[in-house]
């Protein structure tokens, strides 16, 4: 794709990047072929390469209008097109600087601005958002159903196992799992038990980045990357080599570091150092799998279950079919449903910023999740098993639970 990007961007870091991104681009269309938004709406602007196109043109100088600003707002950002492009055109990069130029130059609706401010404020502090959800969770039966939705009914948070072991790991605990699924954290921590492995946690460290960064607040989301990065470092000078993440929406962000404080000479070895010690469960695990199967042997879980792998694993992360072989390798039937390289809808915020889309979403994942005839469904993030939670009537956990409990 030939560019003329204008004077105002041309020679910045944004631009110059955003430039190689579009020269990438050869229009081929194959990314519509896996957007989830253009296979609902059949709209050019709607998917990945209409929405280039609208970049490009932003970019070169043309004003953005709002009809810009709802097409970029409507993408996921679930990077299906990335996995399919046979180009390598890295698109959610440069669809952070395109939507981050939009809205330098439309302004906002009050009630969308005030409903972004109140989730890029509270989402991400622990301490705001922790006793926020508990009322909620109290007030529940009296809720209406699209708020009860967004509320997961309480669950408890499981015990912290307490053996000392040589080898620790450090883990993000993230901002609303401990409130929304508390028990996530707890068994990730057993079943690292279980291999010999200590978990710690850094007090300091909080929100991975990615809410504000996605709400185009990037000096925000910056801030929170240089937080916990001062938070993990000194455990990474004493020698731990993994920062374990069992949120798949913070792992594809904090694999992101290096790059997005690599103009920051305080920050960017560091951050490079923190992207290169992050890792999902699933890709840690496989090496402790000998000594977790003989505590399995002979153990099954019962159950035929359907995994979801979150657009972050399978797309961001470009990681995929671990969980599945840990799974069966610990006695688990399980199966992935029709599709399953397609979004359920929750994408961070987007599931309360375009509530229509994303239930349409999930309820397209609901049917072919349940087609399976699963008895229970498995992901890994919170999102995601929040959002599906909230459109059916079978279980949905946090596939590190269903392990653990394999291994109990």
């Amino acid at each position: 794709m030939q560019t003329n990007l204008a004077d105002f961007i041309r020679t910045t870091p944004d631009g110059i990047e955003a430039d190689a991104i579009l020269r990438k681009c050869v229009h081929c269309g194959f990314c519509t072929a896996t957007c989830p938004t253009y296979q609902v709406l059949g709209d050019e602007l709607d998917g990945p390469r209409g929405r280039i196109y609208l970049i490009k043109q932003v970019l070169e100088g043309r004003p953005a209008t709002r009809a810009t600003q709802v097409h970029l707002d409507r993408c996921l950002t679930c990077r299906n097109c990335e996995s399919t492009c046979p180009s390598g055109v890295q698109y959610a990069r440069l669809a952070d600087i395109g939507r981050r130029v939009v809205e330098q130059q439309v302004p906002r609706p009050p009630a969308q601005r005030l409903l972004r401010t109140v989730l890029k404020e509270t989402l991400p502090r622990k301490w705001l958002f922790g006793p926020a959800m508990k009322t909620g969770q109290m007030l529940r039966p009296l809720l209406p159903q699209a708020l009860k939705d967004k509320v997961p009914a309480p669950r408890p948070a499981g015990d912290w196992p307490r053996r000392r072991h040589v080898r620790k790991m450090l883990m993000l605990e993230g901002c609303v799992q401990p409130s929304m699924s508390p028990n996530i954290n707890a068994a990730t921590a057993r079943v690292f038990d279980a291999a010999g492995v200590q978990i710690v946690t850094a007090r300091r460290a909080g929100c991975c980045g990615a809410i504000r960064w996605h709400l185009n607040d990037a000096d925000g989301g910056r801030d929170d990357m240089r937080r916990n990065i001062d938070a993990w470092w000194p455990y990474l000078e004493q020698g731990v080599d993994t920062i374990l993440i069992n949120a798949s929406g913070c792992g594809a962000m904090i694999k992101e570091y290096g790059h997005l404080l690599e103009d920051d000479p305080a920050y960017a070895a560091k951050a490079a150092q923190v992207s290169k010690a992050a890792k999902d469960v699933s890709e840690v695990l496989p090496q402790f799998e000998a000594r977790l199967l003989e505590k399995l042997a002979g153990r099954e879980s019962g159950e035929r279950v359907a995994y979801h792998p979150p657009c972050t694993l399978q797309h961001g992360q470009q990681i995929r079919g671990k969980v599945e072989a840990l799974l069966r390798a610990a006695g688990v039937d399980v199966e992935l449903c029709a599709d399953s390289h397609l979004c359920c809808g929750s994408a961070g915020t987007y599931s309360v910023l375009h509530a229509p889309m994303a239930t349409r979403l999930r309820d397209d994942k609901l049917a072919r999740l349940e087609a399976t005839g699963a008895q229970r469904i498995v992901s890994a993030n919170v999102g995601c098993i929040t959002h599906l939670q909230s459109g059916t009537a079978t279980p949905v956990e946090h596939w590190i639970e269903l392990l653990d409990r394999v291994l109990a």
